[in-house]
Parts: C-alpha cells; sequence; structure tokens
C-alpha cells in the first residue's frame, strides 16, 4: 500500500513539473511571437553620448554601451528614442553657444551614424514612419532632446530642432534652466515652476506636434506644463513615487493629473527610480570622491566630462545593488490599477544609467515581455505598454499640431 501511494504521489509530481515547465516554454514561444507582430519602442537612451567618439557604430554589436541595431534586433525592440543629452552648463553666451554647438553635432552624428547603417535602420519623424519602417525589418530611430538648456532664449531654437528630428524635448535636467525648476537642484526653486520663456516653449512644442516631456521637472513645473499643454505630454523615463520615493518619479495625484491630460509615463527601468536604495556608504563614498574631483559635473570639456562619466559608471556597477525586472513591472502594474493600461509605456534610460538584473542592455528587452506575461497581461495590453501608448499620444500631438496649423492658414 505504501509503495504505491509513493508511486502515485511521484506521478503527480512529475505531471505537476513538467506542466509547470511546459508552461513555462508555451510563454517563452509566445515572447518571440509578440515580438515579432508588435512595434516595441523605447522612448529613452543616452547612447548619442557616445556617438561623439568617432568609432562608435550603431551598426556593430558594442561591448562598450547598452544600445546598438544588433542587440536591438536580439531583443526584439523596434524602435529606439536616441536622447541628444546636454548637461546643464552655465547660463552666460559662453555657455548656450557650446550647448548649441553640442546640440546641432549630436544631430549630426545620429543621423549620419543612421545613414551609415541604412540597410539596417532608418530615422523615423512620424508614427507612420515607424509602421513603416518596421515592415522592412529595420529598426526605427526617433530622436529627443534631455534639457531645453540648448535652447537658451531663443524660441527659434525650438524649431530648428524640430526640423533636424527631435519629436520630444525633456524641458529640464539635473539642474533648473531657463525653461523650468528641475526636480534635483539642490539650490530649490527658481521659478516655482515654469518660467515665462517655458511657457512660450510648450505653446510653441504643441504648434509643432513636438512631445513635452516632463521627466526631471519639479512637481510645480509639471502641473503649470499640464494647464498650458494643449496636446498629450510624456515623461520620457520616470517611474512611481509610491514605490520608489525619488523627486524625479510621479507620485499618485501627477498619475491621475497625467490621465486627465491623456499622456503616458514611461516607466524607467533604473534600479534607484524603481527600488528604495538600501544604505550602500562605500558606494556612496567613491561616488562623492568623483563629483567632488569634477566639480559635480559642471563647466568640464567634452573630454573631461567624458572621463568623469566613464569613471562614475565604472565605480556605480562595482558596488551598486540592482533592481530586478519584478520591480519594473510593479510601476508597470500600478499604473495599470491606478490610471489604466492606456497610459505606461518603458523609457530605458539604458547609457545614462539604465540597466536592472534581467535587462542590462538592449538585448534583454523581452525579459519584460516575459514578466509581463506571467503576470496575465494579454498581447493586446502588451502591445500597448510596448509601442501603442507612445505612438496614440505622437500621432494626437500631430494631429492637433496639424489641426491647429491648418485653422491658423485659414
Amino acid at each position: 500500500m505504501k509503495r504505491n501511494f509513493l508511486f502515485a504521489a511521484i506521478v503527480i509530481f512529475s505531471f505537476a513539473f513538467s506542466s509547470c515547465g511546459d508552461k513555462e516554454t508555451r510563454i517563452i514561444k509566445q515572447v518571440d511571437r509578440i515580438h515579432k507582430t508588435i512595434l516595441t519602442v523605447d522612448t529613452h537612451c543616452d547612447t548619442p553620448m557616445r556617438l561623439m567618439r568617432s568609432n562608435f557604430d550603431l551598426g556593430v554589436r558594442n561591448e562598450d554601451g547598452c544600445v546598438d541595431f544588433p542587440r536591438m534586433e536580439e531583443g526584439g525592440l523596434d524602435a529606439e528614442f536616441f536622447a541628444v543629452f546636454i548637461g546643464q552648463g552655465p547660463r552666460t553666451t559662453e555657455g548656450y553657444k557650446e550647448a548649441y554647438n553640442r546640440t546641432v553635432e549630436t544631430f549630426r552624428r545620429i543621423h549620419e551614424n543612421v545613414e551609415k547603417n541604412s540597410e539596417t535602420a532608418e530615422l523615423a519623424v512620424t508614427v507612420d514612419d515607424a509602421y513603416r519602417i518596421r515592415k522592412t525589418g529595420k529598426r526605427v530611430a526617433f530622436i529627443g532632446i534631455e534639457n531645453g538648456y540648448p535652447l537658451a532664449q531663443d524660441i527659434t531654437k525650438v524649431k530648428e530642432f524640430y526640423d533636424l528630428g527631435a519629436r520630444y524635448i525633456t524641458l529640464s535636467h539635473s539642474r533648473n534652466n531657463d525653461i523650468c525648476d528641475s526636480s534635483t537642484d539642490d539650490r530649490g526653486p527658481e521659478h516655482n515652476g515654469l518660467s515665462v520663456f517655458g511657457e512660450q516653449v510648450v505653446k510653441e512644442m504643441n504648434g509643432l506636434g513636438m512631445m513635452v516631456d516632463v521627466s526631471h521637472i519639479s512637481d510645480e513645473a509639471f502641473y503649470d506644463v499640464l494647464e498650458i499643454s494643449t496636446s498629450p505630454v510624456i515623461a520620457s523615463h520616470s517611474s512611481c513615487r509610491a514605490l520608489c520615493e525619488s523627486p524625479r518619479n510621479l507620485n499618485d495625484d501627477m498619475l491621475l493629473a497625467l490621465k486627465d491630460n491623456g499622456g503616458v509615463i514611461q516607466i524607467c527601468i533604473l534600479s534607484n527610480y524603481l527600488k528604495q536604495p538600501e544604505p550602500n556608504p562605500v558606494l556612496e563614498e567613491k561616488l562623492a570622491e568623483i563629483r567632488e574631483k569634477y566639480n559635480d559635473f559642471e563647466d568640464l570639456s567634452e573630454e573631461e566630462f567624458n572621463k568623469a562619466r566613464r569613471e562614475y559608471y565604472e565605480v556605480r556597477n562595482k558596488y551598486r545593488k540592482l533592481a530586478t525586472v519584478k520591480d519594473a513591472v510593479d510601476h508597470i502594474d500600478h499604473v495599470v490599477q491606478l490610471i489604466g493600461i492606456d497610459h505606461v509605456g518603458i523609457g530605458s534610460d539604458f547609457d545614462g544609467g539604465g540597466g536592472i538584473e534581467g535587462v542590462m542592455d538592449v538585448s534583454q528587452m523581452k525579459n519584460i515581455t516575459l514578466e509581463l506575461l506571467r503576470r496575465g497581461y494579454s498581447r493586446a495590453e502588451i502591445e500597448k505598454i510596448w509601442g501603442g501608448n507612445i505612438m496614440r499620444v505622437l500621432r494626437e500631438n500631430e494631429r492637433l499640431a496639424a489641426k491647429a496649423s491648418g485653422q491658423a492658414s485659414t
């Protein structure tokens, strides 16, 4: 009797184990099928900083950095927003000139690199471009600008950068600028939200069909933007403050306001924005030494900035404790439960600090889809998260700008 019972138990256990294995195998195959049939979009990477080095080629699988076209294909990522990032510098004639020149040069390097790899990638400036390019099997390259500092106080530069291909501007970065206050400037607010010039910038962007990006800006500036903007906005790489207390993240009231605006938050897969950092005094000491050595990364030459950045990330990667894919999808869950499936996406911040256990570079993006499927998300919901929502917002910006332009010309 005991022998029969033991045999039955083994059979049942083996069947259950086999069923679990079969289920996981089916899910993994489903991941591949989904990525072959939907448009997948990451709304923020800082890889163009690497393009400023003449030997970096997006068409080659690189050991340096997180994003290139071969690894995009490997990870099932169709479209990437390459950010023209300009660190906040002095608001002087010389500072503005240097920032502008670096901005234009970064645009040039992106265009040059995409054209160099025209057999595998193409630049997109509209939603229709993205879907058309995807059908050819090529990777899609969008452009955004991180930090409105290069605008200086010249509103005409908004259209100039739009004409160069930028389809969003992150209004500020880690410090206040002429447009608005930053969420992380330790000197406190300067404008108490948007400046008068900042209001003009938002209106100009609306008129062009250019998405306003509220990542990095202060809470007061966020609400000012929503009050002024006639088009839906994006947070290109931010997460949820309810799960991780960081001024870079959006709290629940802000998420509800974003829903009313019709916008979208693109969850940032950077550890410190996903999971409350555990005490790590060794890391903090090492990073503080680098910040002191390089004057908190302000007023540096290009060579000095690149050197400082390399040292910073070498130390950070050596001593940091990473969040996981599950942590990232917890943030997606929170947004979905609070404001719905139509208002969330993914903005990795690769090559700008992004990278978590399980998704260290763009080749591993399918692991996010795997976790979404494990939690019961449908194919249609995953399509919205991976690209449908951000394309809806961009298309609405396009539509409203075209409508306003038509009304203006009649």
